[in-house]
């Protein structure tokens, strides 16, 4: 995150041609969204779609994250390209990537460890750093190499080799997956393994494993790269309609693709399994073909000077994306080290208030997560998105 606060012209004021108000959106709603279901008031009573596959399988829950990292692949081509016209050379452009890496990783250890900082249970895997090694690496490669063919041998690289090596690199003390033991168990597998002789159980979001570990990054770059690609096609000479076309097409391609594959190797998202990458993907990309066609093509068709009251909402969170998931992540450490005078967390207490009000569990949950994004969106609307302040990651 550029350390400070940038002043800019509110982003539905930009012309299309120069800014894309569906990624924005998309993002917006991706954030909110992530933030809804990472902060449920009882994460087990939780209505389904808000939670995570156990394992194998998918959940909208388990679309965030991937929808999110691809926006990242688009936001890469976009922002290059501004940056280019602006007078950058390559290596601005190289140093500008290295230090916002370096941002996001350290931002990635205060969502993780605020707000006590313990050095001997610090995770350093996570959703900031997942997102900054992805950026740092395809961001580099995308600079140096700008073309479309090497982004697509690339994700073809990441994902056959990370099922290759799943599916082929015998376990130390277990055996070889789909013939000693099973395929994609959820300890005896090479990303827990390697991540077991990285760092000590207190550094591993589960233990004995992370969802983020680090050779799962393998193919979390190849949804970066279906972002890449998807930043290519939208800077590409065609109309509107046929790059949402051409979106409809792949993301239909790639569920197609990704539920053939789903039969060997199965979707997964604490894995992050190449069949997951794709159908993810696939879906990210049918969305980005929805509000293309609802934001960006009905408002050129229908152009209004006014923003309709469910932009603005997504937009307070798209535009300021990373600040909004760094205060709803801090907040809820901060507020939930807090406890009560008979030993309940605070925000805990406040779930238990509204569900003495609401005795159906799963709704009292929602409500309360609704609570929570409001919370949110208030703070970063009256203080950032309100005084025309998006900071820039």
């Amino acid at each position: 995150m550029s350390t400070q606060a940038v002043r800019t012209p509110s982003p539905e004021l930009k012309t299309p041609s120069r800014r894309l108000l569906s990624i924005d959106l998309l993002r917006g709603l991706t954030l909110g969204f992530m933030i809804l279901v990472n902060d449920n008031g009882d994460e087990h009573a939780a209505y389904w779609p808000l939670k995570h596959a156990a394992w194998n399988g998918l959940t909208p829950t388990d679309l965030i994250f991937p929808t999110f990292l691809l926006l990242v692949g688009v936001t890469i081509v976009l922002s290059t390209a501004k940056r280019l016209q602006e007078g950058a050379n390559k290596a601005s452009l190289l140093f500008h990537v290295v230090r916002r890496a370096v941002i996001l990783f350290l931002l990635g250890l205060v969502v993780n460890s605020a707000p006590f900082f313990h050095l001997a249970t610090m995770r350093y895997y996570g959703v900031l750093p997942r997102i900054a090694l992805c950026y740092l690496i395809v961001a580099t490669f995308y600079i140096l190499f700008p073309g479309w063919r090497s982004k697509v041998v690339a994700l073809v690289v990441a994902l056959v080799g990370y099922w290759a090596l799943m599916r082929f690199v015998p376990i130390p003390g277990y055996g070889v997956p789909g013939r000693d033991i099973p395929l994609l168990d959820h300890d005896a597998n090479l990303v827990a393994w390697i991540d077991r002789h990285i760092f000590s159980a207190q550094h591993l979001y589960e233990g004995t494993r992370d969802p983020e570990g680090l050779l799962s990054t393998l193919p979390a770059l190849g949804t970066t790269l279906i972002g890449v690609l998807a930043g290519l096609w939208l800077r590409t000479s065609r109309s509107l309609v046929q790059k949402a076309r051409g979106f409809l097409v792949a993301g239909t391609a790639g569920i197609i693709l990704g539920a053939l594959w789903n039969f060997s190797f199965p979707v997964n998202k604490k894995m992050w399994t190449s069949s997951y990458v794709l159908v993810a993907g696939g879906i990210s990309l049918l969305l980005i073909t929805l509000f293309i066609w609802i934001a960006d093509i009905r408002t050129a068709k229908e152009p209004s000077t006014k923003t309709s009251v469910w932009k603005t909402f997504l937009l307070v969170f798209g535009t300021n994306a990373i600040s909004s998931y760094v205060l709803s992540e801090v907040m809820d450490s901060c507020l939930g080290s807090i406890h009560t005078h008979n030993g309940v967390e605070f925000l805990h207490a406040c779930y238990l208030g509204i569900h003495s009000v609401i005795a159906n569990a799963p709704f009292a949950s929602l409500v309360y997560s609704l609570c929570y994004v409001g919370v949110c969106w208030l703070v970063i609307y009256f203080v950032l998105y309100r005084n025309k302040i998006f900071i820039k990651i």
